[in-house]
């Protein structure tokens, strides 16, 4: 993978995450994460409180692990050290005292009644969102956005679920006057990104960060030297490789009646709504203009008068 960032572009450096959203961080990380790494994140994330006065020696020891095992998932989570770490548990288990703990739902089971359902979905998708948005790194987010507004075309990448998160993006973004295509056929997808070149964007949405269908076309795009970026639930996945910028949602527990397609997509959704509105507000004037002619064209559609208009 070539090294070299974009010439337009620069990645902003990351920061570690605010308190509130080390649950999520966790949440989201987990799976990828080696069992003694879970052991630890799943500590933290459960107690912290507790942890926050630990030593790393003793963190280690209350989870069976080593004292590097530690510092490694420190790490993985956002913070420099252990004792960054430290510090946010600290932080948040003050949150948690003062009655801003997050909600902790059940899963939704087979015999649930619809009412009981309609609750558990929402309360689900409420912490997906709210986990999402205490996770996403705002600087990339803004680069993100300052990338879309510029571009002189742009390309998003998505199979399954996430095409059709990729499709509202790409029809959003048509209407305030941006060339956009969304590609869910992959030979497709990976013949144009052969087109894009400095100056345009190839966006890829994929959760598990390892869709083969979706990290080719925007390898193609990030060696032809477009910007790149990627919406996923996994930031060390594969696509992250090819990512200058990487937008990471969160995601709710998975269940037999509840796969990740579900949850990823309330995430996925809340992300593209964010950068759609960040490219609007930078492209205000030319984007105004767009939206009322886009709602002009089709009002006569919408006229509930019976008869020609």
């Amino acid at each position: 993978m070539s090294s070299k960032l974009k010439e337009t572009f620069n990645t902003p450096e990351a920061t570690p995450p605010a308190p509130a959203a080390l649950a999520a961080k966790v949440r989201t990380l987990a799976p990828s994460m080696t069992r003694s790494m879970q052991r630890v994140a799943e500590a933290v994330a459960g107690d912290p409180a507790g942890c926050a006065a630990l030593t790393v020696t003793g963190l280690a020891e209350r989870t069976g692990t080593s004292e590097a095992t530690v510092v490694r998932t420190s790490r993985l989570l956002g913070y420099p050290g252990y004792r960054d770490l430290r510090l946010a548990l600290a932080a948040l288990a003050a949150q948690q005292a003062a009655g801003r703990a997050p909600a902790v739902t059940a899963d939704i089971a087979v015999d649930d009644p619809i009412a009981d359902v309609v609750t558990k979905l929402a309360q689900e998708e409420q912490q997906c969102l709210a986990d999402t948005a205490a996770g996403l790194d705002t600087a990339q987010l803004e680069a993100a956005v300052a990338a879309l507004a510029a571009a002189r075309r742009i390309d998003v990448y998505g199979v399954g679920a996430s095409s059709l998160v990729g499709q509202d993006l790409v029809q959003k973004l048509l209407r305030i006057g941006l060339i956009a295509h969304a590609h869910a056929d992959p030979h497709l997808a990976v013949t144009n990104a052969v087109q894009l070149h400095s100056g345009d964007v190839a966006l890829a949405i994929t959760h598990s960060g390892r869709t083969t269908d979706v990290i080719e076309p925007l390898r193609v795009a990030f060696e032809h030297g477009a910007t790149t970026v990627a919406i996923t639930g996994r930031p060390d996945g594969e696509v992250a490789q090819y990512a200058d910028l990487v937008l990471t949602t969160s995601t709710a527990r998975e269940s037999e009646l509840r796969p990740a397609a579900m949850s990823s997509r309330t995430s996925q959704l809340l992300v593209v709504d964010c950068l759609f509105i960040g490219v609007a507000q930078r492209t205000y004037e030319a984007a105004a203009p767009a939206l009322a002619a886009s709602y002009e064209a089709l009002a006569h559609r919408h006229d509930p008068r019976p008869g020609p208009r």
